[in-house]
């Protein structure tokens, strides 16, 4: 039997776009739920937080269930650690090893990498929040308010935090990266209103601490799942205007190499 010519001529070229980009965010959703470091930013240390401190009577969290105030900032927390901490020490090392100039030298664009990247983190952040909602309702949280104000405060607190990570990420040293951001996760945490409430800072501290953008996601999403609160537009401003600056920033000073 013959069979016609060209049958298996291979067709050489870049795959689609679109399945280039899973691809790629598959696999960097694997490497980060690999590592155990992350996993301990991502998942450990905030489903400890909300389990330690709505059992424990350690901080003062106000009227109402400890756990109620803690869910939501725990969430917040979560993003953050994800979005900010570890995109930042991951693409830091990426960058010293020379793996984003070998990637950017691939078929994949950079734009398409970094939306790679940003699909890792939403799909990382749905896994944590799934977790985190059945611990705090396993404590007995009840929470109130719109799932669409939450998903929109939690989809800007994320774009905030991915482009203050690629920010550092891209501009800092790897080992610099990874003391940055592990400081700065350790200071929000505790001034970000996360866990402490703001009021029991001084009122001028209080003042600069709710412009930053964990505290803005936090508070928002106290309002909302606690209070029952529409739409926190000052919340939702503050992190899109950090959302503009650490993107816009990012796009201009990242150096891949």
């Amino acid at each position: 039997m013959s069979t016609s010519a060209g049958t298996y001529t291979p067709q050489p070229g870049a795959a689609p776009i679109g399945r280039m980009i899973a691809a790629q965010a598959a696999l960097e959703t694997k490497m980060l739920l690999r590592n155990g470091e992350q996993l301990l930013l991502t998942v450990v240390i905030p489903s400890l937080l909300l389990v330690l401190f709505s059992t424990v009577d350690i901080v003062d969290t106000g009227d109402g269930k400890a756990v109620d105030f803690l869910a939501p900032g725990v969430l917040a927390l979560a993003v953050m650690s994800t979005a900010f901490t570890g995109q930042a020490i991951a693409t830091g090392f990426e960058r010293r090893y020379g793996v984003l100039k070998r990637l950017g030298a691939s078929p994949l664009p950079r734009w398409a990498l970094m939306t790679a990247k940003t699909v890792s983190v939403l799909v990382t952040e749905v896994l944590q929040i799934a977790l985190l909602t059945v611990i705090a309702l396993a404590l007995g949280w009840s929470p109130q308010g719109s799932p669409i104000s939450v998903l929109l405060l939690l989809v800007l607190g994320t774009a905030a935090f991915s482009g203050l990570g690629l920010l550092m990420a891209g501009t800092l040293k790897a080992e610099a990266t990874l003391a940055a951001a592990n400081l700065v996760f350790l200071l929000l945490l505790v001034g970000g209103g996360v866990v402490v409430p703001l009021e029991k800072f001084p009122d001028a501290a209080r003042a600069a601490l709710e412009l930053l953008p964990i505290s803005a996601l936090s508070e928002g999403l106290r309002d909302v799942l606690r209070d029952g609160a529409s739409m926190p537009w000052g919340a939702a401003g503050i992190l899109a205007a950090w959302a503009v600056l650490g993107l816009g920033a990012a796009a201009r000073f990242f150096r891949w190499e």
